[in-house]
């Protein structure tokens, strides 16, 4: 059952999940582009995870710097009763659909997924951090986010993205043209 607001009637009240998307490298013959677009249909199919709004997608340069190819980012907003942990193991066995091997950190990938936020959850374990621990710092996340859900606040620091974006501003990232 669909309510007025198009959420599916056994996700209200579900926490609200963000997750990053990117990709600077081809999978399967295709470019990251297409491969972010073709997770979006992936994630629909999470069971127990509700999209309701996909972001633009925005081209940036890989940070730290490293002379990697341009990455492809957006998010994705959803609702979900799946526990953080079981969510986490999800998006990572999609990555591992997607080709991705993890090597060194910040190596090019043909998927990076992350939850930037899970509610107001705040958590630091070994294997998951939430709010992401970097996500206030990078255009390639503020940006996508304010896309989809623009009265966004920082669980832990209270800034709003209005007061965020302007730390961000000299970092490099044009949204694509559809």
């Amino acid at each position: 059952m669909v309510n007025k607001s198009g959420l599916t009637q056994r996700f209200v009240g579900a926490p609200t999940v963000l997750i990053a998307i990117g990709a600077n490298l081809p999978y399967a013959g295709q470019a990251a582009r297409e491969t972010c677009r073709d997770v979006v249909a992936a994630l629909r199919n999470v069971p127990g995870l509700d999209i309701e709004a996909v972001s633009s997608w925005y081209e940036s340069a890989p940070v730290p710097p490293s002379g990697q190819p341009p990455y492809i980012n957006g998010m994705v907003r959803a609702r979900t009763w799946i526990e953080p942990m079981a969510l986490l193991e999800a998006l990572q066995a999609i990555e591992t659909q997607f080709g991705r091997e993890r090597s060194i950190p910040n190596a090019a990938r043909t998927l990076d997924l992350d939850i930037i936020t899970f509610g107001n959850l705040c958590q630091t374990d070994s294997q998951l951090t939430l709010p992401h621990p970097r996500a206030d710092e990078r255009a390639f996340v503020l940006l996508p986010l304010q896309d989809v859900a623009p009265q966004w606040v920082h669980p832990v620091s209270g800034r709003t993205l209005a007061e965020l974006l302007p730390d961000v501003a000299g970092q490099e990232i044009r949204r694509i043209q559809e």
